[in-house]
């Protein structure tokens, strides 16, 4: 059992909440994220947060600390984008490696700092979904073409994984999947990372249910989410984004009843208001998410877009003393 497994069989787990929120707080202009290192970079740069881990280290460093002063167990690290799809918007494909290992490092220091024997903190290393989907067209008029193979995008999730390890994640986080054919993608990157590393980490994936049809973008209920990605074996199954807490509830449900697998929850602050803001409240949102506990559907609890370090402080007191799901055997 790794540590991570013993601290989650003990009490719900608190992941951080959104790391892009809190970004947007500190008002970086281009030459904000250029730094003096990029000052002469051939592309605009604005917006790639991922680029803060080499530019900006003491805001990536200030926003972990945040999170894990307000209670959190497992931060993610600042590389929702940092692979080589993604990161071509900037030109910047040389720099996954880096970008990658910095990020690691950083969330692995801030972590270290704030660990205790009786309350060890862990780091998610953060893969996102890329722009691209493997299941679905970009063109209407085209609807088999595809811009990008399987074998693409797994190269560039081995990549990104390989580094994720290098920097000392503890666990693997295959985050926001909206299709099921990506992640698998995923997941079988992240398996020959293993061989090439010569050694295995946790990994988590969670999906995210676009709207109220129960659905991922790709088409598939949450049942078949579980089913597709249920051959790896996995720390935990989830949910994330798009949804909020109270909207994500009955998805949960079907994944708690069903997955061999501790399962996460990480939904946002409500629903996103005329200006593309969050309005939920910490209290409100704590509210929320304690049906999840009060129906023991969950072992990890955390936030996505609009949460704060004042709303991962509400999960904690919430879960307090609270008994973790129990994966059913049977």
């Amino acid at each position: 059992m790794t540590s991570i497994q013993e601290a989650a069989s003990k009490r719900i787990l608190i992941l951080d909440g959104a790391m892009g929120s809190l970004i947007q707080n500190y008002r970086l202009d281009e030459a904000g994220y250029r730094a003096a290192r990029f000052k002469d970079w051939d592309h605009p740069v604005k917006g790639n947060n991922d680029l803060l881990n080499l530019t900006r280290p003491d805001i990536i460093e200030d926003i972990h600390r945040q999170y894990l002063q307000a209670g959190a167990d497992l931060i993610e690290t600042n590389t929702f984008n940092a692979q080589v799809v993604s990161m071509a918007d900037y030109g910047m494909e040389s720099l996954v490696h880096e970008i990658n290992v910095e990020g690691a490092r950083l969330a692995k220091k801030a972590a270290n700092a704030f660990s205790t024997p009786e309350k060890p903190r862990f780091v998610a290393g953060a893969i996102g979904p890329t722009n691209r989907t493997l299941s679905l067209s970009p063109d209407v008029n085209r609807p088999a073409f595809r811009n990008i193979t399987f074998d693409e995008l797994a190269l560039a999730y081995q990549s990104q994984a390989e580094a994720l390890m290098e920097g000392g994640v503890d666990v693997l986080l295959i985050e926001t999947v909206f299709d099921t054919l990506n992640a698998k993608a995923a997941l079988f990157a992240v398996q020959e990372a293993f061989i090439q590393q010569g050694r295995e980490i946790p990994v988590m994936v969670s999906g995210t249910i676009t709207d109220a049809s129960g659905r991922t973008l790709s088409g598939q209920t949450t049942e078949a989410f579980l089913i597709s990605l249920s051959h790896m074996p996995l720390l935990s199954i989830g949910l994330n984004c798009a949804l909020g807490a109270k909207d994500l509830r009955p998805y949960l449900q079907t994944l708690s009843a069903e997955a061999p697998f501790l399962i996460s929850a990480y939904p946002n602050a409500g629903l996103p208001n005329a200006f593309g803001g969050y309005d939920e409240s910490p209290e409100d949102m704590a509210a929320a998410v304690q049906e999840y506990l009060d129906l023991s559907i969950v072992n990890i609890l955390g936030g996505c877009c609009g949460t704060t370090p004042a709303h991962i402080a509400a999960f904690v007191k919430a879960a307090e003393g609270i008994v973790p799901r129990q994966i059913s055997r049977a």
